[in-house]
């Protein structure tokens, strides 16, 4: 498995996003009104992921009736238990659960509820850390994730803490192969929706497949750019994307090697530094500020 068949491996991109509330938890608006808004966007799926909480009834939403030709949608719940080291409850993503999954336990710590969630078939996903401050050693404790949400829309508009791209990069350096995702987490109370997604590789918009990618890293999150390939050529990473004005390459700790330009659609970056940290990320911005996120790259001896 490498992230890089996300761009080798036959197939299709697919836009979806991973975060979404209904008014089956604490959002606005009907599972089917929220399924019509994110279809009419243009995007291809849409995990509705409602609280996993007794006062809503442990949901598991069900949106298996509002897919339809060119449009799906995954099962999905934020799922939670107090106990972070803050005292905070824990806020974990399970995209991919079954219909009928057991109602959380007393008994049962963040840990423990993120392993149930993986085994039920769910990728797993660590979500707005910065929101909640949520620690290095909180994360590295849900040893089952397969993910960290490195940018949550709602967050940013709400409290300017969307960000998990800090977190992502101390679990990396401490040797964990994780991904990284962006999304919405819309509730449609505010302005909320449509700010970050991902774009999913897969040989065809079924919910089963779209998981499988997800599990194995094979997508890039984005607010706006496409990151249309990227390739190892002797020791430079090659970069091709929709027109932006930089393009990053980071590693461990401080590396990074950068390109800067007008309307750059590719760039050629030297991997001797980055490769020495064992692995990097590359993230594109356009000349709006947007952002496109590569998931981790592994090189070196690590790859």
């Amino acid at each position: 498995m490498h992230t890089l068949d996300a761009f080798r491996r036959s197939g299709t991109f697919f836009k979806g996003n991973l975060h979404t509330h209904s008014n089956r938890s604490d959002g606005a608006h009907s599972p089917e009104e929220v399924c019509r808004r994110y279809r009419e966007a243009g995007y291809d799926f849409l995990a509705l992921s409602d609280h996993f909480l007794p006062v809503y009834a442990f949901p598991v939403t069900d949106t298996t009736v509002h897919r339809c030709e060119g449009f799906t949608t995954l099962l999905s719940a934020e799922v939670h238990v107090r106990g972070t080291s803050l005292g905070e409850t824990w806020h974990i993503l399970a995209v991919g659960l079954p219909p009928a999954f057991e109602a959380t336990r007393a008994d049962e710590t963040g840990p423990m509820l993120a392993r149930r969630c993986r085994a039920a078939g769910a990728f797993v996903g660590i979500v707005h850390p910065a929101w909640y401050s949520l620690s290095v050693e909180d994360a590295q404790s849900i040893d089952s994730a397969h993910a960290i949400e490195i940018y949550n829309h709602t967050s940013a508009v709400k409290s300017d803490r969307g960000d998990g791209c800090a977190l992502l990069d101390q679990l990396l350096a401490k040797g964990l192969r994780l991904s990284g995702f962006a999304s919405d987490d819309a509730h449609f109370h505010i302005n909320d929706a449509f700010g970050a997604w991902v774009m999913v590789k897969a040989d065809q918009l079924d919910p089963e497949r779209l998981i499988d990618s997800l599990k194995l890293g094979h997508y890039y999150s984005s607010q706006g750019p496409l990151i249309e390939d990227i390739t190892i050529q002797g020791s430079s990473l090659e970069v091709r994307c929709s027109p932006v004005s930089s393009v990053m390459l980071l590693g461990k700790a401080s590396r990074s090697e950068c390109a800067f330009g007008d309307h750059m659609t590719s760039a050629s970056l030297p991997l001797d530094s980055i490769s020495k940290g064992g692995f990097g990320r590359v993230v594109v911005i356009d000349a709006h500020g947007k952002r496109a996120w590569s998931n981790p790259i592994w090189l070196g001896a690590d790859a």
